[in-house]
């Protein structure tokens, strides 16, 4: 039984990782994770993924870059105002300017980088560095 879709994937995406794997499938699929898997694209950290609808509930077809050392959800989901971000930046991150947090606002699912550009803040959902 899954209590946390996301958590699930990101870890999938970990473990994979670790192991050295190309591809990887993550199911269930769900909006959410599609914009996280997005974010990740964007920063460079998987190369791609793609939707397969299978009858059910569907399911990512993510291509590994293997530039991913450690990601995972953030729990409790935070709520970060934009000159705050740095508190969190240093609890989750392993240093400045390596990894990126991946933020819930009001222009969507964005890295911590573009949130700041913007001006936003949001939820905080996930790290990946």
């Amino acid at each position: 039984m899954l209590m946390d879709p996301l958590n699930d994937a990101l870890t999938i995406i970990k473990n994979a990782e670790k192991v050295g794997k190309k591809y990887v499938e993550i199911s269930p699929a769900s909006k959410l994770i599609g914009r996280v898997l997005s974010v990740m694209v964007e920063g460079g950290y998987i190369k791609s993924f793609e939707y397969v609808d299978n009858g059910k509930a569907g399911v990512y077809k993510v291509e590994l870059s293997g530039a991913i050392n450690n990601c995972g959800v953030i729990k409790p989901r935070y709520a970060v105002k934009v000159r705050n971000m740095e508190k969190y930046e240093a609890r989750f991150l392993p240093g400045q300017d390596i990894g990126m947090l991946i933020v819930s606002s009001t222009i969507g699912v964005i890295s911590h980088y573009k949130a700041k550009e913007h001006a936003v803040g949001g939820k905080l959902l996930a790290y990946v560095y």
